[in-house]
């Protein structure tokens, strides 16, 4: 072969590689794109919500330590959330607050089935009764019981406070002074001849004696009063506390007649007052927490009175200093709270924050047993509207016999 030939031979090989090449090129404009360029026009998947934060724990509100003679209030408001299968009552009972204060601090909201998810109030802050700071003092109107024990000298006050609950109206908690003359643990009821005599024209006749045990209606504990047949206990159905159910007697959660029957000695002066609107200082403002009036007792005449009670309230050096720099009361938020009470303290200066704010405020705890509370959260509390019917109409927390029939066991 000559050079020729060899020549026009590399020329038509060079030619098939250079077409076979352009063919693969143009081949691989039709392949699918490589796995990685297929993910590149797709959204990523979105990121999962992140958790709610965890409400705080609350903490239990029935011990305080008072800064001064004038330190009137104690406790701050909260909010929780209701959570499945909750009532008021269950609420009430966790955070050691009465029936009738939780359901005034929410009105609207059925007791019942007050639903899942709701915010409701829980009223743990108290105005401190006008009446001196010793021994047992009980507010009728508050439904609530303080104790204040003996303090050494240079030594700051400390309270203790609970709900309780009172008597129906036709069988009054008496009000005035006493003193506590005994107490008894696992106490045996013997059951008046009134009270048989009720029940079995009610249909439900009670036996002469109740043993000792959970479901005697004196409870576990109870301090005999000077009051012939009237007593402080406990009960078989907490949840009664912080409702007028009794024939006469001022009962508390189980838990909490407990921790006072080791606390309280016998001889302690007990003073019993009924006082729906009470007045109190906090860092120089004055306050005023209201309740709805007790039928049966004596009718508060507000517009006579009121002066009366502000005047008490202004004549402590707080309310002097508070006159000296200006203080203007705002009479309308005075009136509307009386007209419709909420249980809440709240300032009445015309340049505080009202109800709503002080609410709004208030910080959102968990639904869950506070810690330090006496209470150990394992009774279950949930009651049906039957079974608060039944319990309204014939009472759950008794008067008992003559002292001598029952006496103390000093215990």
């Amino acid at each position: 072969m000559n050079s020729s030939n060899l020549t026009v031979s590399a020329m038509i090989r060079a030619l098939a590689i250079l077409v076979a090449s352009a063919s693969l090129g143009a081949c691989s404009l039709f392949r699918p794109p490589p796995a990685t360029d297929q993910r590149a026009d797709v959204a990523p998947p979105a990121a999962a919500p992140a958790p709610a934060p965890a409400l705080p724990t609350p903490v239990a509100l029935d011990k305080f330590v008072l800064k001064g003679p004038y330190d009137d209030i104690v406790g701050y408001v909260q909010r929780t959330t209701i959570g499945k299968h909750d009532t008021l009552s269950d609420v009430a009972r966790r955070f050691d607050v009465g029936y009738d204060e939780v359901t005034l601090a929410n009105p609207g909201v059925d007791p019942w089935l007050p639903g899942v998810g709701r915010v409701v109030v829980v009223p743990t802050q108290f105005i401190l009764p006008e009446a001196p700071h010793r021994g047992v003092v009980i507010n009728l109107a508050a439904m609530r019981i303080y104790y204040f024990p003996p303090r050494r000298r240079g030594q700051p006050q400390i309270v203790y406070t609970h709900p309780i609950g009172i008597g129906r109206v036709a069988w009054k908690t008496p009000e005035g002074t006493t003193r506590i003359i005994g107490r008894q643990k696992n106490p045996v009821w013997i059951v008046p001849k009134s009270i048989r005599a009720e029940h079995a024209k009610e249909g439900d006749p009670l036996p002469a004696v109740v043993p000792a045990g959970d479901d005697n209606p004196l409870g576990l504990y109870m301090f005999q009063l000077g009051w012939p047949g009237y007593l402080i206990h406990g009960t078989d159905k907490p949840y009664g506390v912080g409702m007028r159910v009794s024939h006469g007697c001022m009962h508390l959660y189980p838990e909490d007649i407990k921790q006072f029957f080791h606390m309280i000695p016998i001889g302690t002066k007990v003073t019993v007052v009924n006082q729906p609107y009470l007045f109190g200082w906090r860092d120089g403002r004055l306050y005023m927490e209201a309740f709805a009036p007790l039928k049966g007792y004596r009718r508060l005449n507000w517009t006579a009175e009121r002066r009366q009670m502000l005047q008490r309230a202004l004549h402590t050096p707080a309310g002097r200093l508070a006159i000296r720099r200006g203080l203007r009361i705002d009479w309308g938020r005075v009136i509307a709270m009386v007209h419709a009470p909420r249980g809440v303290p709240v300032a009445i200066a015309q340049d505080a924050p009202g109800v709503d704010a002080v609410i709004a405020q208030a910080p959102l705890v968990a639904d869950t047993v506070p810690k330090g509370s006496n209470w150990n959260g394992v009774e279950q509390l949930s009651i049906s509207p039957k079974t608060y019917d039944e319990l309204t109409g014939i009472g759950t927390s008794h008067k008992t016999a003559p002292p001598a029939a029952t006496p103390p066991s000093g215990q």
